[in-house]
């Protein structure tokens, strides 16, 4: 099956199981979008032996897990559900301090959007109210930002997912051209990439 086949599919069923798991609609929307990027960056990994429900909840699970820690709601979270053991949820940390820079790069209004939700948390309702556009508009324009934000990753870097969409590991491109990047930028990401850099996604991702 195609990522539209599997979206097709089960996209109703997928939300409606969100919605069980999180009140606020809009957040629900938000995850919804870290679904799809998780299955998309996925999909290699699917087995055609495999059910591709039970996989997808999977994916969907794991994403309304780490909604929670992300809010800081673990202790609703048993200890045996968590989806990263202590490694990889290092590595998450240790890239989660280097996504600033890598924002920097990005044309001043995206950088602006993805430092509000990605970096200060801000929900995509409140900072459309705040811009005074639709909610519609501004998740357009967040998604945008994600898109340039990804590929200055994948110009970057090499990523290790396991088969639910989830960070394993990371690897700077030998072949990176770093030109035209800041100068504090081009010396994190010959590190690996920075010791310091973010899916969204998905999500991401994210």
């Amino acid at each position: 099956m195609t990522i539209e086949e599997i979206w097709k599919k089960y996209r109703n069923s997928l939300k409606a199981f969100l919605h069980s798991k999180v009140s606020n609609p809009d957040d629900v929307e938000d995850l919804l979008q870290d679904v799809l990027l998780k299955t998309h960056l996925a999909m290699h990994s699917l087995n055609q032996k495999s059910s591709v429900k039970a996989w997808l909840f999977q994916i969907a699970h794991h994403t309304v897990i780490d909604y929670y820690r992300k809010n800081g709601q673990e202790k609703h979270i048993q200890s045996q559900q968590l989806w990263y053991e202590s490694q990889q949820r290092n590595i998450k940390i240790e890239l989660a301090q280097c996504i600033k820079p890598f924002i920097q790069t990005l044309p001043d209004y995206s950088a602006s959007l993805l430092q509000e939700v990605e970096l200060e948390g801000k929900t995509q309702k409140r900072l459309a109210q705040e811009l005074s556009i639709s909610y519609s508009t501004l998740k357009s324009q967040v998604q945008k930002a994600r898109t340039e934000l990804n590929d200055v990753f994948h110009a970057c870097c090499e990523y290790e997912l396991d088969k639910y969409g989830n960070l394993i590991e990371y690897h700077p491109k030998s072949d990176f051209d770093s030109r035209g990047l800041k100068s504090d930028l081009k010396q994190q990401v010959h590190k690996r990439p920075c010791n310091d850099l973010k899916l969204i996604l998905k999500n991401a991702k994210d």
